[in-house]
């Protein structure tokens, strides 16, 4: 299908080591002259939902700066463009909760916000799991490691207690795969 959006021009507004802010002046598809904020990340997103043979899965809680609040999520991080999204997945399950797993399955790819940013995520499912320590990052000195019960987290984000767009993605997604 063809673009009906032109790009007139566009310019770099703010840029740091994990976003670039661009400011697009556009001829939207109804022909009308408009402008576009667009955020570019550097990374791309990963989360990971580690599930052992019990039926128990883990979520971290941490303050999110930008929310202004108290957040539980899957494991997530980044992953450097160039990297393969699966290394990383691996660095930041092992990094947040000192879990490392035998078996992954990547089950979804997605697009965290495509009305204004182009930052692609992917979401794997870790089994096979064994346990040593965590390796926090300085951002992640108030992280809570939590293991619950995958149908408690299936619950939380239906009763809207998780309401991060990866969490809810991958946890609906690995009910629909595992039958919870």
């Amino acid at each position: 299908m063809n673009n009906p959006w032109k790009t007139l021009s566009n310019q770099k507004v703010y840029e740091n080591n994990w976003i670039r802010l661009e400011e697009h002046q556009v001829i939207n598809p109804a022909g009308g002259n408009g402008i576009y904020g667009k955020v570019h990340f550097k990374n791309k997103a990963i989360g990971i939902i580690p599930l052992d043979t019990e039926g128990n899965t883990w979520l971290v809680g941490q303050h999110r700066y930008t929310l202004g609040a108290y957040s539980w999520e899957i494991p997530e991080g980044g992953c450097p463009l160039g990297t393969l999204p699966l290394d990383s997945a691996k660095r930041e399950l092992k990094e947040e909760t000192g879990i490392s797993a035998n078996h992954w399955q990547q089950i979804m790819t997605f697009h965290t916000s495509n009305s204004v940013t182009d930052e692609e995520g992917f979401i794997f499912l870790a089994e096979d799991l064994s346990f040593g320590n965590n390796d926090l990052e300085e951002t992640e000195a108030d992280l809570v490691v939590k293991k619950l019960p995958f149908r408690d987290a299936l619950e939380m984000v239906m009763n809207g207690e998780i309401t991060d767009s990866m969490s809810v993605a991958g946890i609906l997604k690995v009910a629909r795969l595992k039958s919870f």
